[in-house]
């Protein structure tokens, strides 16, 4: 460690499915928020931390901006909107490949009332021709004075680098608050709860994943080093419940065993895991269910 070392909190915010979560990833060189071409992956905000030799930065990915239609997406969107208290700076994500539209309007509006430093990441500029991307570039200076302007491709890992320099920049000598091996402040609950609940998304039609949720039930670290694992996927249907069973028990067992190699992965040991189908109707607008699966309003 330096004689300087630099620490803080930069907030991923931004409509969804614009990156936020792959974004982090790349960062951490660690899988860590779940990812999927469905819209709303991200409901909590799940907390990375990216340490170096003379810095610290901890990372909020925050749940995709967009306009509630339950109490779940109320929780969602206070959820990124007090994340632009908490932090040092704010990276306020947009896609390449996307229009302006009315839903970055809605979140600069918000970003108009904070004094935090505000850095306009557009991501996935590896799909658009340079020109285009400095049309867009033009258009968002116009709405709003950004701190910094860092063009990435989080998939492909272009000016990563470029983007955790310039955060630097923005953060004061200051403590490292977690060791050096220390990745996210998360239970380990949560993140197979996340990886599983990654794996509905991936494999199930468009009417599943908004209603799904994964409550781990138990998680036991045997003797011999394996880890067993037995969790519960709600949704509120019965047809629902169907789908993600699939013909036979085919789909949820390639759930099950998609998971289990995330879940090995970040145990380093052996995973025996057993997955249910639950449905409770509604659950999305039940606060005795959303404080079930961690979404709690005192979190707003």
């Amino acid at each position: 460690m330096t004689d300087q070392f630099k620490s803080g909190f930069a907030a991923l915010v931004g409509r969804p499915n614009v990156g936020k979560s792959t974004l982090m990833n790349e960062i951490l060189g660690y899988k860590l928020a779940i990812m999927s071409d469905k819209a709303q992956t991200t409901r909590n905000k799940v907390q990375g931390v990216y340490t170096s030799e003379d810095a610290q930065i901890v990372f909020i990915d925050t749940p995709g901006m967009h306009k509630p239609k339950h109490k779940l997406g109320d929780f969602m969107v206070n959820s990124a909107i007090n994340a632009f208290r908490e932090v040092d700076v704010i990276l306020f994500l947009a896609d390449a490949e996307e229009r302006f539209g009315p839903g970055e309007e809605y979140i600069l509006s918000l970003l108009q009332e904070t004094k935090t430093p505000v850095f306009l990441v557009i991501n996935k500029i590896d799909l658009v021709h340079p020109d285009e991307l400095l049309k867009k570039i033009e258009t968002y200076r116009h709405k709003y004075d950004f701190s910094e302007v860092i063009p990435v491709s989080a998939e492909k890992g272009n000016n990563i680098e470029t983007l955790k320099e310039q955060l630097l920049n923005y953060m004061d000598e200051g403590p490292q608050y977690y060791p050096d091996d220390h990745v996210t402040d998360h239970p380990e609950q949560f993140i197979v709860s996340e990886f599983i609940r990654e794996k509905v998304l991936h494999h199930t039609r468009d009417e599943i994943p908004h209603s799904v949720a994964v409550r781990i039930d138990e998680l036991t670290k045997r003797e011999d080093g394996a880890v067993y694992i037995s969790a519960t996927i709600t949704v509120e249907r019965s047809s629902q419940k169907g789908i993600i069973i699939g013909k036979q028990g085919s789909m949820l067992k390639k759930i099950g065993q998609e998971a289990r190699e995330d879940i090995e992965a970040m145990f380093g040991s052996n995973v025996f895991l057993d997955l249910f189908v639950n449905v409770e109707k509604d659950w999305r607008n039940r606060p005795r269910w959303l404080q079930e699966y961690g979404y709690n309003e005192s979190d707003y």
